[in-house]
């Protein structure tokens, strides 16, 4: 099912799912929907990252917006879709992938760092340009970064968590993308789904409310 952008801007908040083994799917899947969470990604550069699409996508069963990360080429790209995402996000950009997504109205993250690489990203055609890795950065570069592309919606990847996620929204980013910090080694290994369900919960209730519509 492909992404509506128009209600991911209403809970504008990705999660990013890397290397996650079969077994946890479908308790992972429940939680991440009680959470209240509705956007996730899985990493293209997993193991059997087809089969976890296929595998989320049926478990989500329309509860989840389901995309593919670390899509790299056009052959990633193909197996994705063919998988059921719904969505592509890249860590760089890829021209000839942003560029069929968008002729096709697939919603695409492709990702930038500097403000030459943000507005490449744009005109090529992103839905949203990611920037990674923000935390690198910090909040304060996208208030910069707006300053002369206030019209340029950005997706702050890298570095957001429970103690930076209100700054980040502040700084005028579209949208928010997280992973390990919730999505832990250890939780996932051990069955931890509360942890991770609270902290999901955690970054959603600190989303400034006038971000939230």
């Amino acid at each position: 099912m492909m992404m509506n952008i128009k209600e991911f801007k209403k809970l504008p908040l990705l999660g990013i799912l890397r290397g996650i083994e079969d077994a946890i799917v479908e308790p992972l899947v429940e939680t991440i929907v009680l959470s209240g969470l509705k956007t996730i990604e899985i990493t293209m550069n997993s193991y059997r990252a087809t089969s976890l699409i296929q595998q989320v996508v049926d478990v989500a069963d329309g509860r989840l917006s389901v995309g593919a990360g670390t899509v790299l080429t056009m052959k990633d790209l193909q197996d994705a879709l063919d998988a059921g995402a719904g969505f592509i996000v890249m860590p760089v950009l890829v021209l000839d992938v942003v560029e069929y997504c968008a002729k096709n109205n697939i919603p695409i993250f492709p990702g930038a760092l500097t403000p030459k690489e943000i507005y490449n990203a744009w005109v090529a055609g992103a839905t949203m340009v990611k920037v990674f890795p923000a935390g690198c950065f910090g909040p304060q570069y996208f208030r910069e970064v707006k300053g002369p592309f206030n019209d340029i919606e950005l997706l702050a990847c890298g570095g957001v968590n429970a103690d930076t996620i209100e700054m980040f929204f502040a700084c005028q980013v579209s949208a928010a993308a997280f992973g390990g910090s919730v999505f832990k080694k250890e939780w996932l290994k051990n069955g931890d789904f509360s942890n991770i369900r609270k902290a999901i919960e955690t970054l959603i209730s600190k989303i400034p409310t006038n971000v939230l519509s």
